[in-house]
C-alpha cells in the first residue's frame, strides 16, 4: 500500500490530549486516510464515508443536522485529493469535486469505526449496567416529582437511571387518578393503546386482563402482541392498604447473560428462532407479533427481552428437530427469571410511581389480600422520547460547562 503523508501545521495547545492529532496519511489513490493519534493511537476512515458525514453546511443543515444531499449526488470515484491537519481540525478536499470540508479531530474521534468488532452474541453498550437483587435492592433510583419539575439536574440523573439500569421510582406525585402522566409529561408523550391513555390496575369482578385481579403476576414484559411494543411502562399508586401487593422487577438482560453463560446453545435458540405472542381479550381486538424473547441487533447486540406466558401463542417456527431444546431453553430461563437473586422488591405508597423499560426490565406483582384497597393506574411512553430529553440535557449541561 502507497502512503500518501500530509501537511500539519501546528499552534493548539488546548486540545484534550485524547482528540489531538499528530499525523494522517492518505491510502489506497485517496480511497482511505488514516490517522495518527497523540499517544500512538490509529484510525482509518474511508473517503467515501467522509463526504458523506461532512459537516458543512452545504451537506447538511444549519438548524436540524440532516443531510441536504443523497448518496446519489456523492461521485462513485471520490477520493481524498489532500489533507491538512490545523490544530484540531482535519481538513480534507475530496476529488473529483474539489470540495473541501472540515471535521474536528473530537467528532472524528467520537465516530471512529476501525475497531475491533464486539465479541459475539449478546453484548451490550458501555452506557447500560447489569444488575440482581445484590447490587440493586438498597440502591433503588429514585427521585422527586417537584425537584425534578424543576430541577433539570435532578432530572437529567433521573433519566440517565432509566437509561442505565432500565428502571427507577418517583416520588411525591398526587395521589390522584391521571397524576402518572406528569412522570411521562417530563420527557415525553403518552403512547395510547387499545387500553386507553391510561388503564386501572385494581381488582375487578369480571376483568379481561389477569392483572385487574388480586393475584400475583409473574414477572414479565408488557404487550409483547404489539409490535413494536411499547418500551417504556409507567406504574402510579393512588392507595395501598393491603396486605401484600410489593412490586418488583427483574433485569432481563442480566438473565440473559446468566443463561447464556450456563446454556449457549439455550441462549442461541431462544435469541434465533422468534415466539409468538396474541392478545384477544376485547371485544374488536386481535394484536399478534411474531418476535424472539431475547432479541438481538445484526451486529450481536442485546436489544429486547420479550417475556409474557400470559401472551404466549403456540410456538410454530422452531423447527422439530429443535423443539425439545427449545423448550428446555424456555424453561430454564423461566426458572432463571423466577430466582429471587435477580428481583429487586418495593412496595408503592400513594404518590410513588415507577418506570420500566418494557424491552428489558420484567416487573411482577406479588398477591394481595381481599381487605383493603389497591389502585394503581399504568400508562405506556416511548424510549426515544425519554433518550431524546435526556440527551438534550446533558447537551446543555456540556455546553454550560464549557
Amino acid at each position: 500500500m502507497q502512503w500518501k503523508p500530509v501537511e500539519q501545521i501546528t499552534g493548539c495547545n488546548t486540545q484534550d490530549a485524547i482528540s489531538m492529532l499528530t499525523h494522517a496519511l492518505i491510502g489506497e489513490e485517496g480511497r482511505t486516510i488514516e490517522l495518527v493519534w497523540e499517544g500512538g493511537a490509529r484510525t482509518r476512515f474511508h473517503a467515501m464515508w467522509l463526504r458523506d458525514n461532512a459537516l458543512d453546511d452545504k451537506t447538511r443543515s444549519v438548524g436540524n443536522g440532516q443531510r441536504l444531499i443523497t448518496i446519489l449526488d456523492i461521485p462513485a470515484a471520490t477520493r481524498i485529493g489532500s489533507a491538512l491537519i490545523k490544530g484540531d481540525t482535519l481538513e480534507v478536499t475530496f476529488l473529483p469535486e474539489k470540495k473541501t470540508a472540515s471535521f474536528p479531530a473530537a467528532w472524528l474521534r467520537a465516530h471512529t469505526y476501525d475497531r475491533e468488532a464486539n465479541d459475539g452474541r449478546g453484548w451490550t453498550g458501555s452506557d447500560i449496567q447489569r444488575w440482581t437483587k445484590a447490587t440493586m435492592q438498597n440502591a433503588v433510583p429514585r427521585a422527586d416529582y417537584a425537584e425534578a419539575n424543576r430541577d433539570g439536574n435532578v432530572l437529567r440523573q433521573w433519566l440517565a437511571a432509566v437509561r442505565t439500569y432500565g428502571f427507577a421510582v418517583m416520588d411525591g406525585l398526587p395521589a390522584e387518578s391521571g397524576s402518572l402522566c406528569k412522570v411521562a409529561d417530563l420527557f415525553g408523550y403518552i403512547r395510547e393503546t387499545n387500553y386507553g391513555r391510561w388503564f386501572e390496575v385494581r381488582a375487578e369482578v369480571n376483568p379481561n386482563n389477569l392483572a385487574y385481579t388480586n393475584l400475583g403476576l409473574q414477572a414479565h414484559t408488557d404487550n409483547p402482541y404489539r409490535d413494536p411494543v411499547p418500551t417504556l411502562q409507567i406504574l402510579a399508586c393512588i392507595e395501598n392498604t393491603v396486605e401484600g401487593g410489593e412490586s418488583s422487577v427483574v433485569d432481563g438482560f442480566a438473565v440473559a447473560a446468566a443463561l447464556q453463560d450456563e446454556d449457549p446453545e439455550g441462549f442461541r435458540l431462544l435469541s434465533s428462532y422468534p415466539a409468538r405472542f396474541e392478545y384477544a381479550g376485547s371485544s374488536g381486538v386481535r394484536l399478534q407479533s411474531k418476535r424472539p424473547m431475547i432479541e438481538l441487533g445484526p451486529d450481536g447486540e442485546l436489544i429486547c427481552i420479550r417475556f409474557n406466558n400470559r401472551s404466549l401463542a403456540p410456538t410454530v417456527d422452531v423447527p422439530f428437530a429443535d423443539m425439545d431444546a427449545y423448550y428446555r431453553a424456555y424453561r430454564r430461563f423461566a426458572e432463571l427469571i423466577e430466582d429471587p437473586a435477580f428481583e429487586v422488591t418495593f412496595k408503592l405508597e400513594a404518590g410513588q410511581s415507577f418506570i420500566v423499560d418494557n424491552t428489558r426490565v420484567m416487573h411482577a406483582r406479588k398477591a394481595f389480600s381481599g381487605s383493603g384497597k389497591r389502585w394503581l393506574q399504568g400508562c405506556y411512553a416511548d424510549k426515544d422520547g425519554l433518550l431524546s430529553t435526556l440527551a438534550a440535557i446533558e447537551h446543555g449541561f456540556k455546553e454550560a460547562a464549557e
